[in-house]
């Protein structure tokens, strides 16, 4: 059987995932959900810096596949729910950066995919929403969670309660999304994105990606003593010092550490 979750090495350091089930609008199959999670953490194993996740077709990600679900008793349908947040935790608590590129449509669980990601850019045109009050529902995969830590309460609860999808040009408006551009050009865009983290020190960026998840969930002065707390090695590695050095010399550092 042919996977639908098709991992890609575009270059030393940056992956692509990119769900292949366009004819299900890349619903999450329970495979579907397993094949995620372990092309993640193959992503982890090879020491990826980015990973960019994309959908095929007309859709990102439509979310749970509901017709695999009716057919599916309770247990059944809270183990396929726990499979996704499970895969979208591993997304969410990667040390590399994560870029979710919204070629389509993203619906319910994909939108919540997208959530579990640090960034978002999405083509013009493109629907995005957490839907599932439409069906007897809520976001069940970290939606209620994470959509108003990104947008604010009142305009997460506008988005799921109607369960009405919005345009990604509205999503760039209330910062759901990062950035927009034209479809036939996000993929070159995410590309260059992902070429350009590759550039900065890893360990950096996971320390960003530390400080701001843990931090956010801290009192201020809690928070800015965990900011204090991580200095002194980010301020003593070689890439801190190499990066001292290329701004002296006038040139771009070369990076070598790990994250």
């Amino acid at each position: 059987m042919e996977s639908s979750v098709i991992l890609t090495e575009i270059e030393p350091g940056l992956f692509e995932i990119r769900f292949d089930r366009a004819e299900r609008m890349n619903a999450l199959s329970v495979a579907m959900v397993n094949e995620l999670k372990h092309a993640v953490d193959e992503v982890t194993r090879r020491s990826g810096r980015v990973l960019l996740i994309r959908g095929s077709g007309r859709a990102f990600c439509a979310g749970a596949d509901l017709k695999e679900r009716k057919g599916m008793d309770l247990e059944a349908r809270m183990a396929h729910n726990a499979g996704i947040r499970e895969a979208l935790l591993a997304i969410e608590n990667a040390r590399f950066v994560t870029i979710a590129v919204l070629n389509g449509t993203a619906l319910g669980g994909g939108l919540e995919l997208a959530l579990a990601c640090d960034l978002r850019i999405a083509s013009t045109g493109v629907s995005v929403g957490l839907t599932e009050s439409r069906v007897g529902a809520f976001p069940g995969a970290g939606g209620t969670q994470r959509l108003p830590r990104i947008v604010g309460r009142s305009r997460a609860l506008h988005m799921m309660l109607l369960g009405e999808p919005v345009t990604s040009e509205y999503a760039l408006s209330i910062g759901l999304v990062n950035e927009l551009t034209a479809p036939e050009e996000l993929d070159a865009r995410a590309r260059e994105m992902g070429a350009l983290l590759l550039t900065r020190s890893a360990p950096a960026l996971a320390e960003i990606k530390r400080l701001v998840a843990q931090g956010m969930e801290m009192p201020l002065d809690d928070a800015l003593m965990l900011e204090t707390a991580a200095l002194p090695a980010i301020l003593a590695s070689a890439d801190y010092a190499e990066g001292l050095a290329a701004f002296e010399q006038k040139r771009a550092p070369r990076f070598v550490e790990p994250a």
